[in-house]
């Protein structure tokens, strides 16, 4: 099977958003990009469906607009385009299941400033068995990078550097495919991987459980040593990558909000439970989806 990068298209402006991020992504993989609308009959269209063609020839048409846009915004990239006559939900974690990642946009920002996550997506992050991309609404290049001497764009200087790539991880769950999917990200981009772990300090009922009581200094260090104990052989399979730790005490999806300011992309991480049914992601990747200004990259693991 080829592989590609898939964005789901509806023709408004945070899923065109949404796959242009993608095709930058297929092309920083060397991969297709395929743009999967899917489209159910209704018995009253959506007002963005003009009254002389029918739901199909509105769908066909805004995909194949959608395809040329990409093509002449990418030059080389191979884009394939895909109407479904599905349910959303089903069509996009059919092509999630198919894809090396899945793109989705964002209706806009909520709270103060993170993402308005809809029903679909919320389903869509839950169930899909690869990492799935939320990219909020206005996402464009240049927020991918640092800026530019001079106010230049990033489009007119491709070498200007991009900005750091964030990692939230648990050592208590170290995941593989999270920790990799990280290093790989930085790595394609030439960035530097920021690794956030935060962590509680014991209750009084867990600290009996301990041969002596830990103060705070030596429960840091302690954390700190299973940080670098676990990217120790990422660290070596990755030597290209700059990684800098962040370790402290505190709540993770505070941290990595706080991190995901001026960073290119987080990376968090969503267990995988045996039950199918449910929009359950847990609270950090809730807290970071809906808080983050970049986008997030959210990374199955059992």
């Amino acid at each position: 099977m080829l592989r590609h990068v898939a964005a789901g298209i509806d023709g408004s402006p945070e899923s065109l958003a949404a796959a242009h991020w993608a095709a930058r992504e297929a092309m920083r993989r060397g991969a297709a990009l395929r743009l999967v609308h899917a489209w159910e009959w209704q018995l009253r269209p959506a007002p963005s469906v003009p009254a002389d063609m029918s739901q199909r020839s509105w769908a066909e048409d805004m995909l194949a607009r959608a395809s040329e846009s990409m093509r002449a915004a990418h030059s080389g990239l191979q884009v394939i385009d895909q109407s479904v006559a599905e349910a959303p939900v089903a069509a996009l974690l059919s092509a999630a299941e198919q894809a090396d990642l899945l793109v989705l946009g964002s209706r806009g920002l909520g709270g103060v400033a993170g993402f308005l996550t809809g029903s679909v997506s919320q389903r869509i992050i839950a169930r899909a068995p690869h990492p799935v991309v939320l990219v909020r609404a206005g996402e464009c290049v240049a927020d991918e990078h640092f800026s530019a001497v001079d106010g230049i764009s990033p489009e007119e200087i491709p070498e200007t550097p991009y900005r750091d790539v964030v990692l939230g991880l648990d050592t208590d769950r170290p995941c593989d495919e999270l920790i990799e999917f990280a290093f790989d990200a930085a790595l394609r981009r030439g960035a530097s991987l920021r690794v956030i772990h935060a962590f509680s300090a014991p209750s009084g009922f867990a600290a009996v459980d301990r041969l002596a009581p830990v103060n705070g200094p030596e429960l840091l260090a302690e954390h700190e040593h299973a940080v670098v104990a676990t990217l120790r052989p990422w660290c070596e399979k990755f030597p290209e990558v700059v990684v800098a730790e962040t370790v402290t005490e505190g709540r993770a999806a505070r941290e990595l909000v706080s991190a995901s300011t001026g960073a290119a992309l987080v990376v968090v991480g969503r267990q995988v439970r045996e039950a199918r049914l449910g929009t359950h992601v847990g609270s950090v990747v809730h807290a970071v989806l809906h808080h983050a200004p970049c986008p997030v990259a959210v990374v199955p693991h059992v």
